[in-house]
């Protein structure tokens, strides 16, 4: 029996050129389904309210600006100490978060008393370690300092002295 005689079907060129565009089809369903199925995590419904948040906390940080905060973070072992100019009005007492980006159990927030003219120390559940986000605040939430430390604790400065 000849090759001219059979049907087309029986032939396997058709077969695996028709293969590509049916993954493809398959494929998209697919992913028509996954996108259905799924809620997009990019887009919340309170965004006017986070935003809102967002501007708060940019004010603050602004404020410490205007107000010349600069503050001197020193670690050591399992206490941290917190230095601010004399120029400042010492506050009640600071609040300071630190934050590990990859290990959210580390994360801690330390409320800081005064033990000195503008001189604050509070005690760390362990030393930080690898990079942190360091966050300091009044209590009153009145002005805020933000920064990031890398490596072995030691010293630190946050904020942005003026000229």
């Amino acid at each position: 029996m000849s090759n001219e005689h059979v049907a087309w079907y029986r032939h396997p060129w058709p077969w695996i050129l028709m293969s590509g565009p049916a993954v493809v089809v398959v494929a998209g369903i697919w992913t028509a389904v996954i996108a259905v199925r799924s809620s997009d995590g990019l887009v919340t419904e309170d965004y006017y309210r986070k935003g809102m948040t967002i501007n708060r906390v940019l004010a603050r940080e602004r404020h410490a600006g205007d107000l010349g905060i600069v503050a001197t973070l020193a670690f050591a072992d399992r206490v941290v100490r917190v230095e601010l100019p004399a120029s400042v009005p010492a506050p009640a007492g600071l609040r300071l978060a630190l934050s590990h980006p990859a290990r959210g159990t580390r994360d801690e927030a330390i409320d800081m008393a005064p033990v000195g003219p503008n001189v604050y120390e509070g005690a760390l559940q362990a030393a930080p370690q690898g990079v942190s986000r360091i966050v300091l605040e009044d209590r009153e939430r009145t002005w805020r300092l933000d920064g990031a430390m890398r490596g072995a604790p030691g010293s630190l400065t946050l904020g942005v002295a003026r000229p």
